[in-house]
């Protein structure tokens, strides 16, 4: 199998690294941390010119038709620059959910939108008392003149404080974890009930937790048919999973370049650190990890685009789960190869750090992901072991 880039993967690799050489750079990007939007508008209006916020929908929704690895091109360099604009909570979280569970009727509406910039989403799906799991939904959907009044607590959700819209899970029918019974709801911003309590997050980015009182969403706002979001869910997560792998192996590469700068440039008895043995092996061990990290993010990516749900989980939880360890080696070492100057906040390579703790984090850490995966491959033996598919 081929897995290098095609030329128009490449393309689209280097008109992203340009942007970031000339219009990102770190001073731009703690400016814009420290901003009350907490990103760039104008980045923003770039990236649809660009056809990035069209990735992987659909053309006849304005998009470019792209799959999970076009969608790692890009997150590897949003990792490189660490870019705060909400690529991963509009783009790939809830443009992937409306491409595949949203009506027909709200895919026109709505996907061409988010490719044009004129429209930003964030998923509010976990709740505080659930951590990562999705089946647990305390919050409720009840049926109600036509439409669904929504209430309930959502902790956690990803550039909320910029979002025009939320795309809320809420339980229509049965018990706090069943799988069945769960549904995905438009919710607008401005909406009667809804309260969004805002956050910064420890790597730069935004966060919000939403209290939902009786929130009147109408028919056209409930996504697919009912009760059924939990699938939905987690495919839109699984790809979400992918290109934060992505994105952990840009920041791994972006990081060791700049620890191996560092090593060839910082001098202790007249000799660069970088001519110690002891450094050049643990250098060697750091790029050694971050081939590993990239082979392990092109399987989740390949895999974001599966159908088969088993199959793709145990991928994309395979990857997270490595990569979630691995990456908290390199950081490690980074921080630790610089000295000091590893924590300051002024030098990148903290805030590089701070965004592998988060992407480790985040949508399920290593631990949760190792579990689920081998729930997935135990559930998979047995299967085989009973003569199943």
């Amino acid at each position: 199998m081929d897995f290098r880039y095609t030329e128009e993967q490449l393309a689209m690799r280097d008109t992203v690294q340009r942007f970031v050489a000339r219009s990102y750079d770190f001073e731009r990007r703690r400016a814009l941390a420290r901003s009350e939007l907490g990103y760039s508008a104008e980045a923003w209006a770039q990236y649809a010119e660009l056809g990035l916020l069209g990735l992987p929908f659909p053309e006849a929704h304005g998009g470019l038709g792209g799959g999970g690895v076009d969608v790692m091109v890009v997150m590897e360099q949003v990792g490189r620059g660490l870019l705060l604009e909400p690529y991963l909570s509009t783009v790939v979280l809830c443009g992937g959910l409306l491409r595949d569970f949203g009506s027909q009727a709200q895919q026109q509406a709505l996907l061409p939108r988010i490719a044009s910039g004129k429209l930003k989403l964030a998923l509010a799906a976990y709740e505080a008392s659930g951590r990562y799991d999705l089946s647990h939904v305390a919050a409720t959907a009840t049926a109600a003149g036509g439409g669904w009044h929504l209430s309930g607590r959502k902790a956690v959700v990803l550039d909320a404080p910029s979002a025009d819209c939320f795309l809320v899970s809420a339980r229509e029918t049965g018990g706090l974890t069943d799988a069945e019974g769960i549904g995905v709801f438009l919710v607008p911003r401005a909406a009667p009930g809804l309260q969004v309590l805002p956050y910064a997050t420890q790597s730069g980015a935004r966060a919000a937790d939403l209290q939902l009182s009786q929130v009147w969403v109408d028919a056209q706002g409930a996504l697919g048919e009912p009760g059924t979001g939990l699938a939905a869910l987690q495919r839109s997560t699984d790809a979400a999973v992918a290109a934060l792998c992505a994105e952990a192996a840009g920041i791994v590469a972006a990081l060791n370049e700049a620890t191996l700068a560092y090593l060839k440039s910082r001098k202790q008895f007249g000799v660069p650190i970088g001519a110690f043995q002891a450094l050049q092996h643990r250098m060697a061990d750091m790029y050694i990890a971050e081939e590993q990290i990239r082979s392990m993010a092109i399987i989740a990516a390949v895999h974001a685009d599966v159908a088969e749900a088993a199959q793709r989980r145990r991928a994309v939880s395979a990857a997270k789960a490595y990569i979630g360890q691995a990456a908290r080696f390199v950081g490690q070492q980074a921080v630790q190869l610089h000295g000091a100057m590893g924590v300051v906040d002024d030098f990148i390579v903290s805030h590089y750090f701070k965004r592998l703790t988060m992407i480790d984090m985040t949508l399920g850490d290593a631990d949760f992901h190792l579990a689920r995966f081998a729930d997935s491959a135990n559930a998979t033996a047995g299967a085989r072991h009973h003569g199943l598919p």
